[in-house]
């Protein structure tokens, strides 16, 4: 809603600022090591965060609840996206993958290589078309996430 910023943190927490005065509105735990990235669906209704473990975690922005942790990465994940329908969450990763998973599954769905450093960003089209991937290696690819 551009009313509030989320944060992961080294000490495995997640918090949820209000922008306009600048105050914390709620702590999240769960996470089992710091949290690396983090991410808004579109509808504001879920955020997903990953952390050093490999892990991706999906959370109710409205409860606070833990709805799903997702596994596959052997490292660090360090940038996730939502597509702009909400149904798909790329992650990346310092293993060098990219991967496409089901939201309301958390089912793997994709794992993309073809990089050779640590992935450190992912992005949809907004058309949902093409996923865009950045990394270390100095390489931007673009990908079919169908």
């Amino acid at each position: 809603d551009g009313n509030t910023l989320a944060s992961g943190s080294s000490d495995s927490t997640i918090r949820f600022w209000d922008v306009t005065m600048g105050k914390l509105q709620k702590t999240l735990t769960g996470s089992s090591t710091a949290v690396e990235s983090v991410a808004f669906s579109s509808d504001g209704l879920t955020l997903a965060a990953g952390s050093w473990d490999g892990t991706l975690r999906l959370w109710d922005v409205t409860t606070g609840k833990l709805r799903k942790t997702l596994a596959g990465h052997t490292s660090q994940v360090f940038c996730l996206s939502f597509s702009d329908d909400g149904k798909m969450l790329a992650s990346g990763s310092a293993d060098g993958s990219v991967r496409l998973w089901d939201v309301a599954t958390g089912d793997l769905r994709k794992t993309l290589k073809g990089h050779t450093g640590q992935v450190t960003g992912v992005s949809f089209s907004s058309e949902g078309q093409t996923l865009v991937s950045g990394s270390a290696d100095g390489t931007v690819l673009l990908w079919d996430p169908r």
